[in-house]
């Protein structure tokens, strides 16, 4: 199972995901906007952050690189706005790496069901990584 980096900006994804993109030889890649997602009536999207970007994934020899605004009131630190991205066909493994992890570590979003993913958490470990895990069906 390969372990992906995932890049944080603030605000200026699309521009840095276009750019890597021409200077990878890559096609432009598929976008998906904040404002893309199903409403939830518990969770009204902020009208400033409809236009961000949400995902984008890139092919830079042979590995996965995935990017993302931050959330407006939870800027990067440059330095900081790397994750490493788990991402498994094996729900049990996901499980016990995310746990082990989080034993220490501060969890941002706990695993759950999301409109991308049957089970999806990211958190910060005790040294300070940030790690993100999603579970995809026959995923490596």
């Amino acid at each position: 199972m390969p372990v992906n980096v995932y890049f944080n900006f603030n605000g200026n994804c699309k521009e840095a995901v276009e750019y890597y993109a021409e200077v990878f030889g890559q096609e432009k890649p598929e976008i998906s906007k904040f404002g893309d997602m199903p409403a939830d009536p518990n969770f009204v999207l902020p009208e400033e952050m409809k236009e961000l970007m949400m995902h984008a994934r890139l092919n830079v020899h042979g590995s996965t690189v995935m990017f993302s605004d931050s959330m407006p009131n939870a800027p990067v630190t440059f330095g900081k706005n790397i994750t490493l991205a788990i991402v498994t066909g094996d729900k049990e493994k996901l499980e016990a790496e995310f746990n082990a992890l989080a034993e220490d570590g501060k969890v941002s979003m706990p695993l759950q069901e999301t409109f991308w993913s049957p089970s999806y958490g990211a958190l910060e470990d005790k040294f300070g990584v940030v790690w993100q895990f999603s579970f995809e069906e026959g995923a490596e």
